[in-house]
Order: C-alpha cells, then sequence, then structure tokens
C-alpha cells in the first residue's frame, strides 16, 4: 500500500505559497521555485536586520560629525570631551538634538570643549 500523503503536502505548499505572495513571475504560483525565493527572502531578511543596526550608527555618527564641525570641532574630540564631561548620551539622541535643537546642542559642544581644554 503506497502513502499518498496529499493533505500534508498541500498543507505544506500552500504555508510556501502564502510567504511567496507578493514574488512576481512564477515565483508566487509554482511550489519549487516559490520554495526557492522564500528561503532567499528570509536569508536576506535575517542578514538586513543585522545590517540595519550598522547603518542607522553610520547615519547618526555622519549627522553629529557635520554639526560638531559647523560648531568648530570635530566627531572624535567632541565625542571624547562628552567622556570626559561625564555625559552620557547615545548617538541616535545627539542627532535629533542636532537636527531638531541646535541650540541644546551647541551647548554640548561647549561643554566638551570647556572639558578638553580643562
Amino acid at each position: 500500500m503506497r502513502v499518498k500523503g496529499g493533505i500534508v503536502t498541500r498543507r505544506r505548499h500552500k504555508k510556501i505559497l502564502k510567504l511567496a505572495r507578493g514574488h512576481r513571475g512564477s515565483l508566487h504560483k509554482l511550489f519549487r521555485p516559490a520554495k526557492e525565493s522564500v528561503f532567499k527572502a528570509l536569508r536576506n531578511a535575517t542578514i538586513h536586520r543585522k545590517l540595519k543596526k550598522r547603518d542607522f550608527r553610520r547615519l547618526w555618527i555622519t549627522r553629529i560629525n557635520a554639526a560638531t564641525r559647523a560648531e568648530g570641532m570635530s566627531y572624535s574630540k567632541f565625542m571624547n570631551g562628552l567622556k570626559k564631561a561625564e555625559i552620557n548620551m547615545n548617538r541616535k539622541m545627539l542627532s535629533e538634538l542636532a537636527i531638531h535643537n541646535p541650540a541644546a546642542f551647541s551647548q554640548l559642544v561647549a561643554t566638551a570643549k570647556s572639558k578638553l581644554a580643562a
């Protein structure tokens, strides 16, 4: 007696095809290409979740660097000055300050300058 496994196979295929919705061409209609496409998409999603953190950190550092150079200071000296002044603020908040509240950011730059000079 042979085993057909119809409902199990159909459920497995439906699960993959549901994940492949929105893929182009046969990648959302035929099981085998859909499976490859879904696995690749899931792998890329995992990789890019990690890369997103790096990309945002680079963006924040670039923004802080631009704002500190406008105040006549480099990024590394600014961060060193903040560390000496014992101001623990993450780069995301520093970049937000630089964009939305330049007056407060310039006060931070002045604090960092004074700690470096002392």
